[in-house]
């Protein structure tokens, strides 16, 4: 089927659905652009992509098929796939996979002169609709596109994930978490109970953590600031790990601001730079927003630093024995070099387990 992607900014692409959409009106989302050149199950099935419009820049996807143990989540939460050729396999494609899913796969489009109009103009809202529908286009009406989304892809329910030979208690407050992150922590000894974004503070600590990690997730981190009072009540209590999100809300309720980006990091070839060791990895991002360095309290260390941009990478508060990456260390897809982050966060659960006996001692 012939349809389009309609920007906001009045620019239009012509191209064929794949998989068409579904429902009476038009497919809108914050048209947002990847450039791994694999690991397109791993991005659909990201959380922190609801309510956006995925564009991959590599010019071929799908030669290896789908598996549901690449699968982050149990669901897409993407509102749409835009690739230039599809290579369907005859068993478990990625198109029959989506239209399982009714998510709009639109395809037969120059994908690198969209990023390009991406990246000059900065995120865009975009509609996919069909050629016979164009006249309903109207992006007034077009609310929540850019809110938090954070509700709808955090679970309801506390649960435990648990290992085969516990050491320690980790609390995963999940604003959209990666399955992978579970499975880093799991591999470490770590029990994991997942508690609903907004928590409270005492719910979290009746389950006696040794650690919180803050997950990744989608939206402005802001949206649900006064949701999240749990993180500045527990500073010093527990040792804290941000990822992505939590990186950003950990350093709201440090004291520090955050930013919207023109247009995001969304690729597997970041390279970031430990400032004190001048180390470099290379890793795994998907953010739209950063950390504003300039607003940063004084007992606030910044760690990393992106090198292609000189953005905030990561952060450091020793008197609260919390730190956070703005990058993802479980990859899944990208480099696996950071996951040595989170042997970094094991280290400081057995540096804040010694430290607080003592001080109840």
């Amino acid at each position: 089927m012939e349809g389009m992607l309609v920007l906001e900014n009045g620019s239009v692409y012509n191209g064929r659905f794949l998989v068409e959409p579904k429902g009476d009106g038009p497919v809108v989302g914050e048209v947002v652009f990847n450039t791994s050149m694999t690991g397109y199950q791993e991005i659909l099935t990201d959380p922190s992509y609801c309510g956006q419009i995925i564009t991959l820049t590599y010019p071929l996807i799908g030669n290896y098929g789908v598996h549901e143990i690449f699968n982050e989540s149990k669901k897409v939460h993407a509102s749409g796939f835009i690739v230039n050729q599809i290579f369907e396999c005859e068993d478990n494609g990625i198109v029959e996979f989506l239209k399982e899913r009714e998510i709009p796969v639109f395809a037969g489009i120059d994908t690198r002169k969209l990023v390009k109009e991406i990246r000059e103009q900065g995120t865009l809202k975009g509609y996919f609709i069909s050629k016979e529908n164009k006249d309903d286009i109207d992006f007034n009406n077009s609310n929540g596109v850019f809110g938090s989304e954070v509700d709808s892809v955090s679970t309801k329910e506390i649960y435990t994930l648990k290992c085969e030979n516990p050491m320690y208690d980790v609390v995963l407050v999940d604003f959209g978490f990666k399955a992978s992150i579970a499975t880093e922590l799991l591999k470490r000894n770590c029990n994991v109970t997942v508690v609903p974004f907004d928590t409270d503070a005492d719910t979290i600590m009746s389950f006696n953590p040794q650690g919180i990690l803050l997950s990744n997730g989608p939206g402005d981190p802001k949206d649900i600031v006064e949701e999240t009072s749990f993180i500045k009540e527990l500073l010093g209590e527990v040792p804290i790990m941000g990822i992505c999100l939590g990186h950003q809300l950990l350093a709201l309720h440090l004291g520090g601001d955050t930013f919207k980006l023109k247009y995001g990091h969304r690729g597997g070839n970041h390279p970031v730079q430990d400032i004190a060791s001048k180390k470099v990895w290379i890793t795994s991002q998907n953010h739209g927003y950063s950390v504003d360095p300039s607003s940063l309290p004084k007992n606030v260390k910044i760690t990393h630093i992106n090198l292609n941009d000189g953005t905030v990478e990561g952060l450091s508060c020793e008197e609260y024995s919390a730190f956070s990456v703005q990058f993802h260390p479980e990859a899944s897809p990208g480099p696996k070099e950071g996951e040595e982050f989170f042997n970094d966060f094991i280290e400081l659960i057995e540096k804040g387990a010694y430290i607080y006996e003592k001080i109840r001692a």
